[in-house]
């Protein structure tokens, strides 16, 4: 018996009901009293995770209103709404989560219960133990099982709830004859593409997983396009099973260098990791490909989970970024992708890019360049003790305010150190190509200071691609700000609704225009920072990227705890 709370035939041998007949007449009131109990203890000794004290209120706001009566059973076995809604409980891993959260393993013994001699309190620990269950299931599928603000994703899922009473009730319980409650569970799942090609790809995955992942790819310490390699009929079974080797390519059972098709689908599949193409079967790229098909399912389940903390609806098509791809997606009103690019995100120790939701309201061109208090403190104020010239620091000083007449030249003295940690001057740096937002940042105003934006001129942020790891992409260098690979396109792609700018008009107000000008972005548009280490192209494709700042790592223990979760 899975672990957690009592079978139904354990718990039935203390059941004063028990030895009556399937189909005999139970008073009302012991089987309303028994739901009645069940409900206000908020726990289920039958379940597999007993505690549904979070689910309490629901369960006893579903029960209460009609006399505590049985929902899903009738003349003593259970409804053709019961029987669907077992079968998709049942089937909760392909939607990536845990059947067993759902008592998956459990119900072929309550259904059998059922079937024969049985009393009012089994009729009532099935009741309830399904309506909790569907319960979570909902709530789960529309919202997630965790609450992102608890681990530091300022989204906001509160909004979105359901009236969990009343939907099951009206939807499920009071369903015509005929309605599919699988379409109708699926309504309230994320809207978007990108999550059912996930769903999709989760389940070719699990499919995948039930015959192995075949032997390990061989490691000889790296071998190069045309090199004399042992493992070639490994590597091509691991490519082919992945999809990165094409069926219809034959590669000779005895061959023994590393060379032509296999190389093309080492590309491929470095390409969909996030790794530098190169083609060379070096460590890091072995060890990937050797990732157990388990621990890529488990990514996926992560992915969708989040899915589920995002807004359903905009009010404009939004624009995301995906952290850990190191990508910016602009999307449209079918939610298809308008506009892509890289991004150079925070550093994965100090500067973290924070997870959060906004509104890009405006954007300016030439702007000026205010550090944060803590840049201010750790790196600008330091490097003025050290080298006090403000033109060599490209620098200037203005009061605390920002007004007043800037001071551009000269030395910072010490007394003017003092005013800067006093807050009474303030340092910024001029517009230019040298400023540290470069010739464009979009606001969106919030309480961490980060904005996307442009880079400085001489900074190079992605020509250079591999950075740390071996054929490791990895684009996190930034103080938590997020730097666009081409900002006038995405300027030019936010003011498309703004009648005369156009992408020259853009670039000429980067350029040449005047400094510090402000343009608004109208209507705004809805701006996601966002974490997900699985993305599912719209080619089909699986990317996998590393996870850069451990939320996986975080989400997976979390998730690990069990029901209930903090709400």
């Amino acid at each position: 018996m899975p672990s957690g709370g009592r079978s139904f035939a354990q718990a039935r041998k203390s059941s004063p009901a028990a030895g009556v007949k399937a189909g005999a007449v139970q008073a009302a009131d012991g089987v309303a009293g028994r739901l009645s109990a069940i409900a206000a203890a908020g726990r289920l000794d039958d379940l597999r995770w007993p505690d549904f004290s979070d689910y309490r209120a629901h369960v006893v706001n579903f029960y209460r209103p009609v006399g505590y009566r049985l929902a899903w059973v009738a003349n003593g076995a259970p409804t053709p709404q019961a029987l669907a809604l077992i079968g998709i409980l049942r089937d909760a891993d392909t939607k990536g989560l845990l059947a067993e959260d759902y008592d998956g393993s459990r119900w072929a013994d309550r259904l059998a219960l059922l079937k024969g001699a049985h009393g009012a309190d089994d009729e009532a620990r099935f009741d309830a133990a399904l309506t909790v269950c569907v319960m979570r299931y909902i709530s789960d599928t529309h919202i997630g099982r965790v609450n992102p603000e608890n681990l530091g994703f300022e989204f906001d899922v509160s909004y979105k709830k359901l009236d969990l009473p009343q939907y099951v009730r009206e939807r499920l319980v009071n369903s015509a004859e005929g309605t599919d409650l699988r379409a109708e569970l699926v309504a309230v799942e994320p809207p978007f593409p990108g999550y059912k090609r996930l769903l999709g790809a989760l389940q070719h995955y699990m499919e995948l997983a039930k015959t192995g992942d075949g032997e390990k790819v061989l490691d000889v310490g790296g071998v190069l396009p045309g090199g004399q390699y042992t493992g070639v009929a490994g590597l091509a079974a691991r490519l082919r099973l992945l999809g990165d080797l094409p069926e219809t390519v034959t590669v000779p059972a005895d061959a023994k260098v590393y060379e032509g098709p296999l190389v093309d689908a080492v590309k491929h599949f470095q390409g969909r990791l996030g790794m530098r193409p190169s083609g060379d079967l070096d460590y890091k790229t072995v060890v990937e490909m050797n990732v157990p098909l388990k621990d890529r399912i488990g990514q996926m389940q992560l992915a969708l989970e989040r899915y589920r903390w995002l807004p359903y609806k905009f009010t404009q098509p939004p624009v995301v970024i995906n952290v850990p791809e190191f990508r910016l997606y602009g999307f449209n009103e079918k939610m298809g992708v308008d506009i892509t690019m890289r991004v150079n995100v925070g550093e994965d120790y100090n500067h973290q890019t924070p997870m959060f939701e906004n509104n890009i309201q405006y954007m300016i061109f030439r702007p000026y360049w205010t550090p944060t208090p803590n840049i201010l403190k750790n790196e600008i104020v330091p490097e003025l003790e050290k080298n006090p010239s403000l033109e060599e620091n490209d620098l200037e000083l203005v009061g605390g305010g920002g007004g007043g007449k800037a001071i551009r030249e000269g030395n910072v003295t010490p007394a003017m150190l003092q005013q800067i940690r006093a807050g009474k001057l303030a340092v910024r740096q001029p517009p230019g190509p040298e400023n540290g937002m470069g010739l464009i940042k979009f606001m969106f105003p919030n309480a961490h200071d980060v904005y996307i934006h442009d880079t400085p001129e001489s900074l190079d942020m992605f020509s250079q691609e591999v950075d740390g790891a071996e054929g490791e992409i990895k684009r996190v260098s930034s103080h938590g700000c997020i730097h666009v690979e081409y900002p006038a396109q995405l300027a030019a792609w936010l003011l498309r609704k703004t009648p005369g700018w156009d992408l020259d008009k853009v670039k000429h107000a980067m350029q040449a225009g005047g400094d510090n000008v402000r343009v608004n972005v109208s209507p705004v548009i809805p701006v996601m920072i966002f974490y997900m280490t699985v993305v599912v192209n719209e080619n089909g494709e699986v990317h996998f990227f590393h996870d850069i700042y451990d939320h996986d790592r975080t989400l997976r223990l979390s998730l690990a705890r069990g029901y209930p979760y903090p709400k």
